[in-house]
């Protein structure tokens, strides 16, 4: 054995160690919509089995996991999120979720839900759900959860707010340039659901309006997929090699059969080495 030879042995070990540990399944699952109403909680219950099925290292919820806690009386609130910690407990994996519109305590115009209500807005998420955005590593790739759902008065739309800003700054700056990183977000970062099926609930509801700003912040990253939700639809736009995913809805159209030919189920993503490829999968739901 000449030396170029030895030498080469450890660092071929080396490359086949990383790849197996850049090797990993997790999911991405959206609007669920849970509620006691269209056997929503049984569809929720059994998407997760389904999901187990697939034996993800991480499962990433995408918002609106529950049905319009933003207009719900404070007893119904609080039955729609028991249902959902109830369904989440059967998950085998990890699970990290970001707010949907229909998550946020009271926002929806006709809500009874006073501002001064110590749990309105997101604080009910957080203290029921967890964080509204956050970050973590897995196997050298880098996750970073954001809230996307901004507020003028009692109308939402998509934005990632200025504190955020600061802080994927800040976050970003701890992160290596070559380093795999993925964003999950409710409203889209990008998409082109609006063209393709008509945008019902007016401007800057189903694109983040800053989202320009929030993928400018990546310019010097290895973003390779942006996560998405809030239009129930399947899709992934590639640009610049990066995916935006948009897995969907578990709850279809509103526990109401297919939304726009786009049935229930969810994302299942496959990372081998720094690439990563999504699958949408059912799981056999009957409206």
């Amino acid at each position: 054995m000449n030396r170029r030879t030895f030498v080469s042995l450890p660092a071929a070990a080396l490359a086949a160690q990383a790849s197996q540990v850049s090797s990993f399944r997790f999911v991405h699952f959206t609007d669920t919509h849970i509620q006691p109403e269209l056997r929503a909680q049984a569809g929720t219950e059994q998407a997760f089995a389904a999901i187990n099925a697939e034996k993800p290292e991480l499962i990433l919820g995408g918002g609106d996991l529950v049905m319009d806690i933003d207009a719900s009386t404070p007893a119904r609130t609080k039955q729609l999120l028991d249902m959902y910690v109830a369904a989440k407990k059967g998950l085998q994996a990890p699970v990290y979720e970001v707010p949907g519109n229909h998550d946020v305590y009271g926002l929806h115009p006709t809500s009874a839900v006073s501002p001064r209500d110590p749990m309105y807005g997101k604080k009910m998420f957080e203290d029921r759900i967890g964080p509204r955005y956050r970050s973590i590593d897995h196997k050298g790739w880098h996750f970073i959860l954001l809230d996307s759902i901004g507020a003028v008065g009692r109308k939402f739309f998509g934005e990632i707010d200025a504190a955020q800003v600061d802080w994927l700054k800040s976050d970003l700056a701890k992160v290596a340039p070559r380093t795999p990183i993925v964003v999950v977000t409710h409203i889209g970062l990008a998409t082109a659901a609006a063209s393709l099926i008509g945008n019902h609930e007016g401007p800057g509801s189903w694109e983040v309006f800053n989202s320009v700003e929030v993928l400018g912040l990546f310019a010097k990253h290895n973003l390779k997929a942006v996560l998405q939700g809030h239009s129930h639809i399947r899709e992934n736009v590639t640009y610049k090699g990066c995916q935006f995913i948009t897995s969907g809805a578990v709850s279809g159209n509103w526990w109401k059969g297919l939304r726009d030919g786009h049935p229930e189920g969810f994302g299942v993503l496959t990372v081998k080495g720094d690439q990563v490829e999504w699958e949408y999968k059912t799981y056999g739901w009957k409206a």
